[in-house]
C-alpha cells in the first residue's frame, strides 16, 4: 500500500482511508470489526469517521454510533498505535447534533471530549470542521451558493475562537491536527493566515468531495495545497457507487445507497449517467475493473492525501482492496482525460 505524509511529515497514511460512516446503520458492529482488521491486513492504517455518523440516513439517535464501533474494536485489539483516526464536529445541522447547533470554540471543547470517550482513545490525530459555519457550496449547494451575505468580521472571529480552542486540545495532547472538510479555497487561506498570526494548529488537510465525477478540487484548490503543504482527503470517490456501475440504465439495487436515498444527494442526473458510460467504456477498453480505475485515479492525484472510501458488505470491501496497488498508464489517463473534457461537472 502507497503510504503518503502529512502534516510535513509528521503523520504517515495509506493512500486509501477505510470510511466508517455506514457503521451503525447499514453495517453492524461486528462487520465495522471485520472491515478494520480486513483492511490493515492489506496495509490500509487510516480511518475517517465523524460525531454525526452514521449515515443512510442520518439520524440524533444513532449519531455516535460509528465512533463507538472504532472505540470497541480499539478496547478489544489494543492497536490504537497502529491506526490514524479522523473525526470531524457538525456544523449547523437539521437537528442531528446539539439541536442543530455548529461548533464554536466552547462547543469543539466538549466534543472533542465525547469523541474520545466514543473512540476509546486518549487521543485523536485528525479533527476536522465538517463543514463552514458560513456556509458552504458542498452537497450541491454550488448551484446556488452566495457569499454576498456573509460578515467577513464575524467569519474571522469564529476562526479565531475556533482556533484558540484547537490550540488548548492540541497542548493538552487530546488532538495531534487540526484540519477542514467541505471549505473553499478563499476558506483554508484564511484558516492558514489566521493560526500563522497566531501560532496556532495549522490545517493539514480538507476532506472534500472528489471523483471522476465531481473534479472541483483540480484548479484552485489543488494550486494552494501544492504551495501551502495542505493535502485533499477524497470522499465519495466511487460518487456513491454510480461509478461502479450498478446504477446504469435505470437499475436500483435493493438496499443499495440509491434505494435508500433516491438522488443520491443530487448526484443521479441524466448527464451523470452519461458520463458514467464513458468512464466504464475506458475501463473496459483496458481491461480494467471501473472501480479500481476510479480509486488509483483519485490516488495518482499530486495534491491527495487519502482517498476516502466505504463499503456496505465484506464483497465490496474484498473488490476495493484487490485494486489497491493499481496505477494507471499514460494510455489509460488520456482516455480518461477525454471523458472528462466531454463530460464536464455532470452534477
Amino acid at each position: 500500500m502507497q503510504m503518503n505524509k502529512l502534516a510535513g511529515g509528521e503523520l504517515k497514511v495509506s493512500a486509501l482511508c477505510l470510511g466508517s460512516m455506514l457503521w451503525g446503520s447499514t453495517n453492524t458492529e461486528a462487520d465495522g470489526h471485520d472491515q478494520i482488521d480486513m483492511s490493515l491486513d492489506h496495509g490500509i492504517n487510516f480511518i475517517d469517521t465523524a460525531e454525526m455518523y452514521p449515515v443512510n440516513p442520518i439520524k440524533a439517535e444513532r449519531c455516535g454510533r460509528s465512533e463507538e464501533v472504532i472505540g470497541s474494536w480499539l478496547a478489544k485489539s489494543g492497536r490504537r498505535d497502529d491506526v490514524v483516526i479522523a473525526t470531524k464536529v457538525s456544523g449547523d445541522n437539521p437537528g442531528w447534533k446539539r439541536g442543530g447547533k455548529g461548533y464554536d470554540g466552547a462547543i469543539i471543547r466538549d466534543a472533542v471530549d465525547e469523541s474520545l470517550v466514543k473512540l476509546n482513545t486518549d487521543y485523536i490525530d485528525i479533527y476536522q470542521t465538517h463543514w463552514p459555519i458560513r456556509g458552504s457550496y458542498a452537497f450541491r449547494q454550488n448551484w446556488t451558493f452566495d457569499p454576498s451575505g456573509q460578515n467577513k468580521d464575524e467569519v474571522e472571529a469564529h476562526m479565531r475562537d475556533v482556533l484558540q480552542a484547537m490550540t488548548e486540545v492540541v497542548a493538552a495532547g487530546k488532538v495531534r491536527h487540526f484540519a477542514l472538510s467541505n471549505e473553499s479555497v478563499w476558506g483554508t487561506a484564511q484558516w492558514l493566515r489566521i493560526a500563522r498570526e497566531m501560532g496556532a494548529p495549522e490545517v493539514i488537510s480538507i476532506q472534500n468531495e472528489y471523483s471522476l465525477l465531481f473534479r472541483l478540487a483540480d484548479t484552485d484548490l489543488a494550486e494552494l495545497c501544492m504551495n501551502e503543504g495542505v493535502r485533499v482527503l477524497a470522499y465519495s470517490p466511487l460518487a456513491t457507487g454510480l461509478l461502479t456501475g450498478k446504477y446504469q440504465n435505470n437499475v436500483v439495487p435493493k438496499g443499495s445507497r440509491l434505494d435508500l436515498s433516491p438522488g443520491l444527494g443530487g448526484r443521479a442526473t441524466p448527464r451523470a449517467f452519461d458520463a458514467v458510460d464513458a468512464y466504464l467504456a475506458v475501463a473496459n477498453k483496458h481491461g480494467l475493473d471501473p472501480v479500481h480505475m476510479a480509486l488509483a485515479f483519485s490516488v495518482s492525484r499530486p495534491f491527495m492525501g487519502s482517498t476516502i472510501f466505504g463499503a456496505s458488505s465484506m464483497e465490496q470491501l474484498t473488490r476495493i482492496l484487490d485494486g489497491k496497488d493499481l496505477i494507471l498508464s499514460d494510455d489509460v489517463m488520456k482516455d480518461i482525460d477525454q471523458a472528462h473534457r466531454a463530460h464536464p461537472m455532470p452534477f
